[in-house]
């Protein structure tokens, strides 16, 4: 069974296209094109279920269209419209050997330290809805959730295989109502 921190989100599918099942796809994260997961996954009825892509083709910088296995039809594409796509954790993992950052959303669940290796606290929640993009943090002191900044600059190094990021966060920032 697919749990959500097994998953983190990379874009919406939205209508289809055409009458052979393609459907528009709008993503955040191109994470897809650079690592090869066989599924991606789209969340029905409160369950993770997973899509085995055919093919897919890019229409811009955010957009492309898909192709996803036994999806023949417009009819059949409709069903997937209006849904979250997803991306495995795991699969996303091999493209640690790129510089870039993956995506904010695929931090959710990483504990985050300092730069003297301190545990601050996990990233419960990522805020991608303005141009300032925030972890929300369970705090270890109190329990208390902050917003902190998803900035490259502070961020030290990764650690994909343990899940945890630490940056340098500058002081008092975490102190701030």
């Amino acid at each position: 069974m697919i749990k959500l921190d097994d998953i983190f989100k990379i874009g919406r599918f939205y209508k289809p296209h055409g009458i052979c099942g393609e459907i528009n796809f709008s993503f955040t994260d191109d994470i897809f094109d650079r690592t090869e997961s066989p599924y991606w996954v789209v969340e029905i009825d409160g369950i993770y279920v997973p899509f085995f892509v055919e093919s897919y083709r890019f229409r811009g910088e955010t957009t492309a269209l898909v192709k996803i296995e036994d999806i023949n039809d417009e009819q059949a594409a409709k069903l997937l419209a209006d849904h979250d796509v997803y991306y495995p954790k795991a699969y996303a993992d091999d493209a640690e050997a790129t510089d870039n950052i993956i995506s904010w959303h695929y931090f959710e669940g990483f504990r985050l330290f300092d730069k003297n290796d301190d545990f601050i606290g996990e990233v419960v929640a990522v805020d991608d809805t303005t141009m300032n993009v925030l972890f929300q943090l369970k705090m270890a002191s109190d329990g208390s959730l902050r917003l902190l900044p998803a900035a490259e600059d502070f961020m030290l190094r990764i650690d994909t295989k343990q899940r945890c990021l630490y940056m340098d966060i500058p002081e008092g920032l975490l102190d701030l109502d």
